[in-house]
């Protein structure tokens, strides 16, 4: 047996090349899952994007293979492929195999690039079970294939091509032994390379997805850059203006904005550095977000928009109802973390600043129409927000004077928040039943009456005279944001969007949405999700939301009983059990189940089964809760006929 107590230079270990990556991928990528599956693909595009960048390539193709690899093809320069001075071996084997290599740490080959940390590509051939890549340079072919990171043999000229032609072609097929899942979804490359469109004007992308029966192409062009951008997000809104835009390069950091009011009540503010999408924001979101409150502040009081007496708008109600995308280019960029999802450069927040008052304090000076639309918008938002915190102070005494709970949250006796689970039960009759079917030492029970106000078309005045959204806020103990911004405490989060929430506060360190498993109890956990995603997105974001799947069915077969959720897990129990002689109930909803039924499917820890809530693009899910959720009855409509083979229960939208 090992002797556990030595402990000397024999047992530390050296990682050779990309042995580390294999070893550690959640380090790199961020995770195993969908999102590092996909992220291997974006490293690859963001060097075909650098290309862009020094204005050497205007073309990428972008494309799912029949067997479910991908390729990435550019008319950039193509890697070099001539003998690296001191590794003694091609360029292009020592940028696919060795970590911290590549031409963007001395400013030489990049100004401007993305993948600063110089682990991107060669992350992804580490990760690949097999990657192959062929460069065209000097009217030459060049080719090296890959196994596991490892270079199957050395690089080889692979023919001539044209005297034009130039250009880097990456295919890779991911690891099976490193990814838990190896399906592209098409929706979320498509997603960045529209992001990587916009944010290159002129740049043209072509993605094809060849995989039989998911046929689909589409091409990527703006030309008109940010201010494009920003009229993509408010499509499916009213906006107020025309785009506002301003770019303007100083100290060796260009700084690149777009922004437009519409008339919801949510901002949608996107932020990127070297084409790279901060998605936890950073320098230059906080320095933009200081600036814009401080100009229109500063307009509003100027112009008599404002009284002297009254208060100053704060920053959640001048970016009520805004769309803004910010871009910094900058020599070298400090991310947190090698995912690079929040910018840490202390000298861009005030370069932002800086130039943000100057160019708004200009427009806002020659547009006084379009300055004074977004003054009255503010102030709008500030009389609302003023009335939302004279009803949440009087929820507050409420819940004070009462005892702090709600009277009707049958309450676990632990007071342990970790282990502690408030299923949200849709009726009270359901409710009487999960409180008979719980465990009454962790699990609480809080019914809800009926359906629950929308959110997306109210303010927050108006949302806290609902009886249910009170009581869960109360159960909760957190408190809500303020400014009920989806993105508020994620990647658009300050200190003042989030200072009415807080997470240590919470009850519950699961939150259960259990409603009846059809499309009025789709519709109820949509309208609740809907809620935390606006007023208490924290809570999603570190994971203490979860959905109950309740059965649809009760098979009985003599003293054995079974369970089905769906028409499809029945049919397969059916022919699992064959002849025998089966009773099968259809339960109506929750209020139908027994208390024992309800207990072995849906509240047993060791037996149920739980869908968790997680949040990959709080962009992304700004739009698409407030087409389905919003007022435009029209966007609605032609998302659902543009998505009707995706999707399920279609008259829950209706």
């Amino acid at each position: 047996m090992p002797d556990k107590q030595k402990y000397d230079a024999a047992q530390i270990r050296v990682l050779k090349g990309l042995e580390a990556v294999r070893r550690r991928p959640a380090m790199y990528i961020g995770s195993t899952g969908p999102r590092g599956l996909h992220h291997i693909v974006y490293e690859v595009v963001d060097n075909s994007i650098d290309e862009v960048f020094v204005g050497v390539c205007d073309l990428i193709n972008v494309r799912i293979l029949p067997d479910g690899s991908v390729e990435v093809q550019d008319n950039g320069r193509g890697i070099p492929v001539d003998m690296h001075p001191t590794e003694k071996r091609p360029a292009l084997e020592v940028i696919m195999t060795v970590l911290h290599a590549g031409g963007k740490f001395d400013g030489g080959a990049y100004k401007v690039s993305g993948g600063l940390h110089g682990v991107g590509v060669s992350c992804t051939n580490a990760l690949a079970e097999w990657c192959e890549v062929e460069v065209s340079r000097d009217s030459k072919l060049y080719y090296q294939r890959y196994q596991r990171g490892v270079p199957d043999a050395p690089m080889r000229e692979n023919g001539k091509t044209s005297k034009n032609a130039h250009g880097t072609r990456t295919r890779f097929f991911p690891d099976p032994e490193i990814f838990e899942t190896l399906d592209f979804d098409f929706d979320t490359v498509a997603k960045r390379l529209r992001e990587l469109s916009f944010l290159n004007g002129g740049v043209k992308i072509i993605f094809a997805d060849e995989r039989p029966g998911r046929e689909r192409e589409e091409t990527y062009h703006y030309t008109g850059g940010l201010k494009a951008y920003v009229e993509y997000l408010n499509q499916d809104k009213q906006e107020l203006h025309k785009p506002i835009h301003f770019q303007q390069e100083r100290d060796d950091v260009d700084v690149e904005l777009a922004l437009q009011y519409n008339d919801g009540i949510h901002d949608n503010i996107i932020s990127y550095a070297n084409a790279i999408h901060t998605t936890e924001g950073g320098t230059h979101l906080s320095g933009f977000k200081t600036a814009l409150t401080r100009v229109v502040n500063n307009y509003a009081f100027s112009a008599g928009l404002r009284k002297e007496k009254e208060r100053n708008l704060t920053g959640d109600e001048v970016r009520e109802g805004l769309a803004c995308v910010i871009s910094v280019k900058i020599l070298n960029p400090q991310f947190e973390g090698q995912t690079k999802s929040k910018l840490g450069n202390s000298e861009v927040e005030g370069l932002v600043n800086s130039i943000t008052y100057e160019k708004m304090s200009e427009f806002l000076e020659e547009n006084p129409k379009v300055s004074k639309r977004i003054i009255m918008k503010a102030q709008t938002a500030a009389r609302a927000n003023d009335a939302a915190r004279r009803a949440a102070e009087a929820t507050r005494k409420t819940a004070l004077t009462s005892g702090g709970l709600p009277g009707k949250l049958a309450d676990c006796s632990s007071r342990n928040p970790e282990e502690c689970e408030l299923f949200l039960v849709e009726g009270d009759s359901a409710g009487g039943n999960a409180k008979q079917a719980r465990d009454s030492k962790n699990q609480a029970i809080l019914p809800l009456r009926g359906v629950i106000l929308n959110v997306e078309r109210y303010r927050l005045d108006k949302i806290l005279d609902n009886a249910e959204i009170r009581a869960m806020i109360t159960a909760l103990g957190t408190g809500i944001s303020v400014n009920g911004n989806g993105n508020g405490n994620g990647q658009n989060g300050d200190q003042e969007a989030t200072s009415k929430f807080d997470l240590t506060k919470l009850r519950y360190h699961r939150i259960i949405i259990m409603a009846d498993a059809d499309v009025d109890g789709s519709h109820i956990r949509t309208l609740i999700l809907t809620f935390f995603f606006r007023y208490m997105e924290p809570l999603i974001r570190a994971g203490h939301v979860y959905i109950a799947q309740p059965p649809l069915f009760r098979i009985k077969s003599g003293r054995d009983t079974f369970y089905a959720l769906d028409d499809n897990e029945l049919a397969e129990l059916q022919e699992r059990l064959g002849r025998r002689r089966l009773v099968v109930n259809r339960f109506k909803g929750l209020s139908e189940m027994a208390p024992e039924d309800l207990a072995e499917t849906t509240m047993a820890p060791e037996k149920r089964i739980l869908r968790q809530v997680s949040l990959e693009e709080a962009d992304d899910a700004d739009r698409i809760v407030s087409i389905l959720m919003g007022d435009n009855v029209l966007s609605r409509r032609g998302y659902i006929v543009d998505h009707a083979k995706e999707m399920e229960n279609l008259d829950l939208w209706a």
